[in-house]
């Protein structure tokens, strides 16, 4: 059934017109500020529960290291984008308000506040908790200058072998100004004296980059011997008298800018886009700055001096009591000998539809297929496309590309099929934020083999995930296509949760077929009864999708919505979930991030629960469930619920219509994220989050971890089954000797 937006029907009656089922519902107070959450503020909420992940002493030690430094990413990358944005928009005085009310400037002091209660936190559980564990561990992070003989040798031979040439101290005088620094750089300021009582020199020292920012020491033969580790910064610190001879010291101390690291980008205006993206990257690196971080023992003097240099204020510096940065602690998390204090390792089930060296074209002929990855694998994706670089068959293959991996199978299967003369077209879209460099990377070889490479369209981000395949059969031209709610990414597909469609039906292959067409031609988008397709038509067909849910609830019937996201941001979209809520329907939200709706509000959001889910694996599908009064209708899709994904972005919504399909998501894993207690918070009126525990004989459900089980006990059945196959073979005997 094609979903259409809900039509308002009147009735007469001896000339009368009747009230229409909508009248008869009070009208949502929506509009007024305190029914939104601050965008801004709801993210840090999100990162709050990123933390409280680290905080978790039920998890594995370096589990919650992990943690730590995906709180940390997380924080960089948001002062990176939104800080920046609110701090442009403070500066050029804009009395915007969002649907909140906030101004820019309430915004960015709600911000601090809150920032630094986070970090607070994040560094007293490094430093009472954490550190103290990898010490009983075996992993110890030693102060330089506290260590022994024998290893402080060592240091000094490391320092002088392998950092000291790196480095160049920079003067900061009148003939030499203050130097430009990289985004997120490390580095050191230097005041020193030529002799006592002259005029103190500054000078700063960058910590270089390809030097590993955590070091590990050499370790004796014996299994019990402790792994010791020191910061490459505490390293030059230490020994950045060196760089200085014949100066006394005066004062040595850390930091680290954070810069606006957005792309600012007029498509219209560009004549060459890749051109221009690259010359953006460069700027970006020398962005203006929107944060300072240093130690807790720099003095003001040196702050001051800083801040002056960034154009910042006090509001701007952030002094921490411990490493500058925690992502430096990625070494721990990558070493294999701590295996013991990492999650259990696992391995993603190949679904039995797509075993192994099966061709996927046959298998499509008879019937679709629904991966959930991580627990499915993803190499069946991968396989596909390198199978259609190889058949003589295929003629022409069709992929969006947003992100995908520096070492890509994908890109290199693409290349292959280029070399081979089949006809290739990637819409390539090179404003994939932070992975900008690798996409122009694999466009340009990606041309240099013949595809024809699309640099996305005009004024929007190709963020939709698809792949169409056209391959001569023995009885027609057919489509194979693949629809994702994730990238073409093999490594991040092992951490992200999605859903991946593949299907040959014509009527949906058609419609792709049409998408690609309206993205790489000139033709208008024609409209589609299947694919709901953002910036065209996906957000005022989910406004009708949700007023048939309420006007069914209005009739007397239950309405029902579940959707599955990582962001609730569109105020429009809101105020129809909360016009549904009045109606009695009864929704819930499964929102990983950013959630604006206030739930629970009487007369308005009594009827939406919103969940947040974080766990081992980030959630990152997409998943629109209506009931429409028992003929209910599934969508996945690559889209958010945010005015960029609406406006801004070429996204799709596809339908899963296969009955079985349909049933293992509604009835098998939507249940499982709303009965979650382990790793599920639930959104309170206040914009706070609570953690969900069992209740009396309730059982402690984890979604994740359930579906974990599911994908090993899978792959334990495939095992029996090949072996209990291998069984039944007739082994060949040898022929008796004449």
């Amino acid at each position: 059934m094609e979903p259409t937006t809900a039509q308002v029907t009147s009735e007469e009656s001896s000339g009368q017109v009747l009230p229409s089922p909508i009248d008869s519902v009070p009208t949502p107070q929506s509009s007024t500020h305190e029914n939104f959450i601050n965008r801004e503020l709801s993210w840090l909420e999100f990162n709050r529960r990123v933390l409280e992940e680290a905080q978790d002493p039920t998890q594995p030690l370096l589990e919650r290291v992990k943690f730590l430094t995906i709180f940390s990413s997380n924080l960089d990358e948001f002062f990176e984008i939104r800080v920046a944005g609110i701090k442009q928009q403070i500066e050029s005085e804009t009395s915007d308000v969002g649907p909140d009310g906030l101004s820019p400037t309430e915004t960015f002091n709600s911000i601090q506040r809150v920032v630094r209660e986070l970090v607070t936190a994040e560094y007293a559980l490094w430093k009472n908790e954490l550190l103290p564990e990898l010490a009983k561990n075996g992993i110890r992070i030693r102060d330089v200058a506290q260590l022994s003989a024998k290893r402080a040798a060592w240091a000094r031979r490391y320092f002088q072998e392998e950092v000291f040439p790196m480095l160049t101290p920079l003067a900061v005088d009148a003939s030499h100004p203050f130097p430009q620094l990289s985004n997120k750089s490390h580095n050191l300021l230097v005041r020193a004296k030529a002799q006592r009582g002259s005029e103190p020199l500054h000078a700063i020292v960058q910590v270089p980059r390809v030097v590993p920012r955590l070091i590990a020491m050499p370790r004796g033969k014996g299994e019990d011997e402790p792994w010791d580790y020191i910061y490459l910064a505490s390293l030059v610190k230490h020994h950045i008298g060196e760089l200085f001879p014949g100066l006394i010291l005066d004062g040595v101390h850390a930091f680290r800018v954070t810069r606006n690291s957005d792309l600012y980008i007029d498509d219209e205006e560009a004549e060459n886009l890749l051109r221009t993206i690259e010359q953006e990257l460069r700027r970006t690196s020398r962005g203006d700055a929107v944060r300072l971080e240093v130690e807790t023992d720099c003095p003001r003097d040196f702050r001051e001096l800083l801040l002056e240099f960034f154009d910042l204020t006090d509001a701007d510096v952030y002094k921490l009591d411990g490493p500058l940065s925690m992502t430096h602690l990625a070494p721990l998390l990558a070493n294999d000998a701590f295996a013991k204090l990492k999650d259990r390792p696992f391995q993603p089930a190949r679904d039995p539809a797509l075993p192994p060296h099966v061709n996927i074209f046959e298998v499509l002929r008879r019937q679709d297929v629904l991966l959930h990855h991580p627990y499915d694998s993803f190499d069946p994706i991968v396989e596909m496309i390198e199978e259609a670089a190889q058949d003589p068959q295929v003629l022409a293959i069709k992929i969006t590309l947003y992100r995908t991996s520096g070492d890509s199978p994908i890109v290199e299967a693409l290349i292959e099929a280029a070399n081979a003369g089949k006809q290739v077209t990637a819409i390539v879209e090179l404003r994939a934020r932070f992975d900008e460099a690798v996409n122009i990377q694999w466009a340009r070889r990606l041309e240099e083999a013949g595809a024809h490479v699309i640099y996305g369209v005009v004024g929007l981000k190709t963020h939709c995930k698809a792949l169409l395949i056209v391959r001569r059969d023995t009885d027609r031209l057919r489509h194979y296509v693949h629809l994702g709610t994730g990238n073409y990414h093999p490594r991040t597909a092992r951490t992200y949760t999605d859903f991946s469609l593949f299907t040959s039906e014509p009527q949906l292959t058609d419609e792709v077929a049409s998408v690609f067409n309206t993205l790489t031609g000139l033709a208008g988008y024609p409209g589609l009864k299947k694919l709901m397709v953002a910036p065209f038509d996906l957000k005022t067909r989910l406004i009708g999708l949700i007023e048939r849910e309420r006007d069914h609830a209005l009739a007397g019937k239950p309405g029902r919505i579940i959707a599955k996201l990582n962001s609730l941001v569109d105020q429009e979209i809101i105020e129809k979930l909360y016009e549904a809520s009045c109606a009695e329907v009864t929704i819930d939200l499964i929102v990983r991030g950013i959630c604006c709706l206030r739930p629970k509000i009487p007369n308005l959001s009594e009827n939406i629960r919103v969940f947040s889910i974080v766990g081992r694996f980030l959630e990152h599908s997409r998943i629109y469930y209506f009931a429409n009064d028992g003929q209910p209708d599934l969508y996945l899709s690559s889209a958010d619920w945010m005015p960029r994904n609406f406006l801004r972005r070429v996204e799709v919504a596809f339908p899963i219509e296969n009955p079985a399909l349909r049933d293992e998501i509604v009835n098998g894993v939507l249940p499982k994220f709303l009965h979650d207690r382990v790793k599920a918070r639930e959104l309170q009126p206040d914009g706070s989050y609570r953690r969900l525990k069992p209740e009396g004989t309730e059982p402690r459900e984890q979604a994740q971890l359930q579906f974990r089980e599911r994908s090993r006990r899978q792959t334990k059945k495939l095992s029996r089954s090949k072996k209990e196959r291998a069984a039944k073979l007739i082994p060949i005997t040898k022929l008796p000797q004449s």
